[in-house]
């Protein structure tokens, strides 16, 4: 079984920059690619980026795109949403998941088969 724990998400003012972590455990991890997304009060869960494991390959949602940053450190098991440049509207609960095998919908939360718990991220104005 695999675990994600997210990490690093806190209160910010407009502009600033933060990074989130999503450390995995488990007995053998090697997702395909791993995601990140979000879930403001009151909407839906919606996609921030993905990367793949193995070859680094990303992909971001519009809304960030220039100002989130995914990465990942294999040796670690661990993957990185650097955020900068953060707007009140980026506010939510930010969640990691992982997806073990292939596929071409990485960016729906239903292609993915572990979830962390998630962190809050909240920007003031």
């Amino acid at each position: 079984q695999v675990q994600l724990v997210e990490s690093g998400g806190g209160l910010v003012q407009a502009g600033d920059s933060l990074r989130l972590s999503c450390a995995a455990s488990g007995r053998t991890f090697s997702p395909y690619a791993m995601g990140w997304f979000r879930q403001a009060p009151g909407k839906e869960r919606e996609f921030v980026a993905f990367i793949t494991w193995s070859g680094g390959s990303t992909f971001y949602a519009d809304s960030v795109k220039g100002r989130f940053t995914i990465s990942r450190d294999n040796a670690k098991n661990t993957v990185y949403l650097q955020m900068s440049s953060l707007k009140p509207e980026d506010t939510a609960v930010y969640y990691c998941a992982a997806r073990a095998g292939f596929s071409f919908r990485l960016n729906v939360g239903g292609s993915y088969d572990y979830w962390g718990q998630g962190t809050q991220v909240t920007v003031s104005s």
